[in-house]
Parts: structure tokens; sequence; C-alpha cells
């Protein structure tokens, strides 16, 4: 691992190392100063009592270990990232003060007890008291070195902040790249199957209308998929409609065998959401589950609207699963997973169960309302309420 590599990770050991080194850079710096200029005794000076040097160094950077991760990790992500910028001031002088008042209490009431079971009177220098000195002043003069400990860890971690974010975006950019190419690729064959069914179509109306009927169905299917797919937000209408065609293609498949429970809302007027998001939870019901059983495949379906919350429940029989030979989640709930995580962060509830003879999936989703909007307007509405934060 290189330097760079060690310094921006963020592995549990590394950041363990990461601070350690950083603690240990400043303990050595400290010895030095205070070796070199020892406070009201330079008799003592330049380690001639590396002792009492390393003890009063060791308490003095001991007293600003708290200052500095509160403020890495209580103002810094609070208040400065935030910009709350005289706040972040305020919280830095009350840290500030405190460690000052920590280091006082830890050189007079702590320090000085333990060097005398340790050292010769003559080797514990006193620290002469300036008549009229107050708390504060004294505070002051021993609490120099706060503020560049401070800026020290905070121009770190700002560092490494600014360094995750800019891997971050480059890291989006390249799957929203590489998502870009996939979708182009992808789109080939749709289309040739799209066209090809529109021909079939086409002779089947005479000879066998049922037929007809099966195909047109799934060439709305695949229009839907070709044209809607490709836009940000669909109505949730239409997307309950898409699963309602792929279900009644199925029905034709099983013919009476297959038993399917379905309720959706009645009214969901300007509620939008993602296309294709229910759809492969539906399907994996039909590959994973209808198919796999010889007798009486069932499936079923709620869909419910709680304000602008989606509410679905989704269950279907499955042939038990006998010792290790479990069913695997294929690519389709993998993309789902993915796609929630991008598209509504924070939003979504996500359950899904295998029992002996059940697969379960429960689905809460925050959805998004407009009224009156086309649809190259949704794009800048969905970036302004940060959906796709």
């Amino acid at each position: 691992m290189g330097i760079v590599d060690f310094i921006f990770s963020e592995k549990r050991d590394d950041r363990i190392k990461q601070h350690l080194l950083f603690w240990s850079s400043w303990y050595l710096y400290i010895i030095f100063t205070h070796a070199a200029n020892p406070l009201g005794s330079p008799e003592i000076s330049y380690f001639k009592n590396p002792v009492f040097t390393f003890t009063e160094s060791f308490f003095t950077v001991f007293a600003q270990v708290p200052t500095v991760y509160a403020m890495l990790y209580f103002v810094f992500p609070h208040f400065i990232l935030k910009r709350k910028y005289l706040v972040s001031f305020f919280w830095l002088f009350i840290l500030w003060f405190l460690c000052g008042a920590f280091t006082l209490i830890l050189l007079g009431k702590v320090m000085h007890p333990l060097l005398t079971m340790v050292l010769p009177s003559e080797n514990i220098p006193a620290v002469p008291k300036i008549p009229g000195t107050s708390f504060v002043e004294a505070v002051m003069s021993t609490n120099k070195g706060a503020y560049t400990i401070i800026a020290s860890a905070l121009m770190l971690k700002f560092g490494k902040h600014w360094y995750h974010h800019q891997h971050r975006s480059l890291q989006l950019q390249k799957e929203n790249t590489e998502a870009q190419l996939q979708l182009l690729t992808a789109q080939v064959h749709p289309h040739f199957l799209f066209n090809t069914l529109n021909n079939i179509f086409s002779k089947t109306q005479t000879e066998s209308p049922g037929g007809s009927k099966m195909i047109m169905s799934l060439s709305d299917m695949l229009r839907y998929i070709l044209y809607e797919g490709q836009k940000p937000l669909v109505p949730l209408k239409k997307e309950l409609m898409l699963i309602n065609d792929y279900i009644n293609l199925e029905k034709i498949r099983y013919g009476n065998k297959l038993d399917v429970h379905k309720l959706t809302p009645d009214k969901m007027d300007n509620i939008y959401i993602a296309p294709l998001l229910l759809l492969p939870f539906v399907e994996n019901c039909f590959k994973h589950g209808a198919s796999s059983m010889l007798q009486n495949p069932w499936i079923n379906l709620t869909v419910e609207l709680k304000d602008k919350t989606l509410v679905m429940k989704l269950m279907n029989g499955k042939a038990p699963v006998n010792g290790n030979g479990q069913n695997k989640q294929g690519i389709g709930i993998n993309n789902v997973r993915q796609r929630l995580e991008l598209l509504y962060k924070g939003k979504y509830e996500l359950e899904i169960r295998e029992e002996k003879e059940v697969f379960v999936v429960d689905l809460r989703v925050e959805l998004i309302e407009f009224e009156n909007m086309e649809q190259e307007e949704i794009l800048p509405k969905l970036k302004s309420k940060n959906a796709y934060a």
C-alpha cells in the first residue's frame, strides 16, 4: 500500500494507525518545543530533565485530545460542512478554552503529585506565578499550541473529506457511463423483437384472434419498457397497468392452474414512480415461485397508497427447499436494490423473506406527487427535491 492509499484509507485498522501516527508526531513536536524552552526553568532545558519533559509534554497532548476529536466529529460534520461558520467559531473558542483549563488542572493537580513520587524535589521546577495573573490569562498562556493542533487536524479531515467526495463523484460518473452503454446495447434486441411482433400480429389477426391479443399485449409491454423506461419518472397508474398486463399474460400461459389475487389503489392521480421498479418482483414470483410448483401455484399482490407512500406486499407459493437447495435472487432483484438505494435513499424500506413454502416481499417507498406536470419538467423538479441524492 502506497503512502497516499494509506493516508486516505477508510479501513478500520488503517484509521487507527493514522490516528496513532498523528498523535505520535504531535507528541514528539511538543517534547522538542517544551524541552527547548521549559516554562520558568531554563536550567533544565534541552533534555537535562527528560522525565519531567516527557511527562509535561504527555499531559499537554493528553489534554488536547478531547478538544480535537470534538472538533472533528461534532463541529466539523454538524456546522462546518453545513456552512454554519459563526457557530463553528463559537464552538472552537469554547473547546479551546476548556482545553486550556483541562491542561492547567492536569499539570497542576495531577502531574506535580505524580512527579514528587519519582523525582527529587530539586528536579521538579516550580512555575512562578506572576502577581495579578487571572485564571483566563493562565489558560491563554498555557494553551498556545491548541489552535495549531486543531487547525492541523481539521485540515487533514477536510482533505480526506474532499478526496473521498471527489472519488465518489468520479465513481458515480463511471457507473452512469457504463449503465448508459449497457442500456444502448440492450435496446438493440428489444427493438428487433418489438418490430418482429408487429409483423406477426398482422398475420395472426385473422388466423388466431387469441394469439393476436397475446402478441398485442406483449407488444404494449415492450413499448412501455422501451419508451417509458427511459424517463426519470412515470405515473404510478401506468406502472401498475404494466404489472397487470404481465400477470394477464402469465395467466394465459398457466391457464386455470394459477390462482392470482390482486388489489391495487383506485386513486393515484399525480403520483409518480421510477419506471420498471416493481415489475422485477412480480417476475421473480413466476420465475422462482409459480413455475416451480406442480400443483396449485398462487400469487397474492397488494398495493396501497398511504398519502404518498406506496406499500406493496407480494407473496407467492413455492416448492419446498430441501437441504442446500436455496433459491438465489437473480440479477433483476439485485438491480432493483441498487436503484432503490440510488433513487430513494433514506425513503424506502425493503424486506424479502424466504420461508419453506412462501416467498414474501414487503416494500415501502415514499413517492413524489406532481400536478399537471409535463415529462420534460420532471427532471429539474426532481433535482430540486434531491430525489437523486
